[in-house]
């Protein structure tokens, strides 16, 4: 098979370049579906409209109704295809981002994706993570073609809450745990080929500048100020992450993350990152990696607030039946853990998960 390196025709990111960098989104159409949650409105689309109109840009804002499902799609392409847009803009978080990617390709118009927190790697991939009207994941959908532009204002992101950036980091830091794994299989990427060379050492720099910037821009982002610690950290969580997981590929760590939606309860209150943070460690621990190695994570994490436990996971006193209903989910056939070099099964996944739970509550006791 083609080993395929996949990514965004444009990367731009930089303080104020939502107000700064408006003629890359014109180059795009003239004629634009602004989509964007009530909260992300009020904060910066209101404005952005503005702008945007001034720079001879038509703008259409259609409400997200909070769930990249089937049928908000549905409802927001229909919109769509009534006013003509010749461009989609994203504006917002990840499930608004994975909305906007299958709205554009249903109209089949260019698509500008404007994160306004740096909690996802979704911006720059040519896939969404398609969830029912409940919040349950149910499927990948994957393009024939990147965003052609992505846009990150730090400004704006400097601004989001701490919580946001700690997820994307512990979304970030499962790139190359996942894309080791796969790279030890021989397995497949997201991008239905083998990996580059260029694909495994993105993975590897993303790791490494959030194990030597995610704590200083975690205190950036809490002055609400922008630096370079935090320039670095947001390009890892937004640019390095997404090319590296689309490219180098998802294993154990992401699949675990979909198990949990098998399941009812507080955890689905946490957010994406934090789940995958839990998802990370239980392949560290599947895979029986140096406690070192462990440890250095499990360490990481605790510093930016993220769950190491199942108790921090809201599943103090889960059953073995709910974990083998994770564990299920999360083995289905077409799961990423079969990318993993070794064959894994749902017991295996409920005996990590409960297995890490112990190991934490022993060495890093609070």
């Amino acid at each position: 098979m083609e080993k395929i390196f996949a990514s965004p025709s444009r990367y731009i990111q930089g303080k104020d370049v939502l107000k700064t960098g408006l003629s890359h989104i014109a180059e795009l159409g003239n004629k634009a579906l602004l989509l964007s949650d009530d909260i992300v409105w009020k904060l910066v689309g209101e404005e952005l409209k503005g702008n945007l109109e001034a720079e001879g840009i038509a703008v259409v804002h259609v409400p997200f109704n909070g769930e990249a499902s089937v049928n908000e799609i549905t409802r927001v392409t229909a919109i769509g295809t009534e006013n003509g847009v010749d461009v989609v803009i994203a504006l917002g978080g990840g499930k608004t981002i994975d909305s906007g990617k299958a709205i554009c390709d249903n109209l089949q118009v260019p698509i500008a994706v404007l994160p306004t927190i740096a909690s996802t790697d979704a911006p720059t991939s040519a896939l969404s993570v398609i969830y029912n009207d409940a919040g349950a994941f149910e499927k990948y959908l994957f393009y024939k073609k990147n965003p052609e532009l992505v846009m990150v204002d730090t400004a704006v992101v400097s601004k989001a809450p701490t919580r946001l950036l700690a997820s994307g980091i512990a979304d970030a830091l499962a790139t190359y745990v996942e894309a080791r794994a796969v790279k030890q299989k021989h397995g497949n990427t997201m991008a239905g080929g083998k990996q580059t060379l260029a694909a495994i050492a993105i993975a590897e720099k993303c790791e490494a500048t959030l194990f030597e910037y995610g704590l200083q821009a975690m205190a950036d982002n809490q002055a609400k100020c922008v630096t370079e610690a935090l320039e670095a950290v947001v390009e890892a969580n937004t640019l390095l992450s997404g090319v590296g997981f689309e490219s180098a590929g998802l294993a154990a760590a992401h699949a675990i993350h979909n198990g949990f939606t098998a399941i009812e309860g507080d955890i689905h209150h946490l957010t994406h990152g934090e789940k995958v943070a839990y998802g990370t460690l239980t392949q560290l621990y599947l895979e029986n990696r140096p406690k070192a190695e462990l440890d250095k994570y499990i360490g990481f994490y605790q510093a930016l607030g993220l769950p190491t436990t199942l108790a921090e996971l809201h599943l103090a006193g889960v059953s073995e039946e709910e974990l083998l209903k994770i564990g299920t989910q999360a083995t289905i056939e077409g799961e990423t853990i079969h990318q993993m070099p070794f064959a894994i099964t749902a017991s295996d996944v409920a005996d990590a998960l409960k297995g890490l739970d112990a190991y934490v509550k022993m060495v890093f006791p609070k």
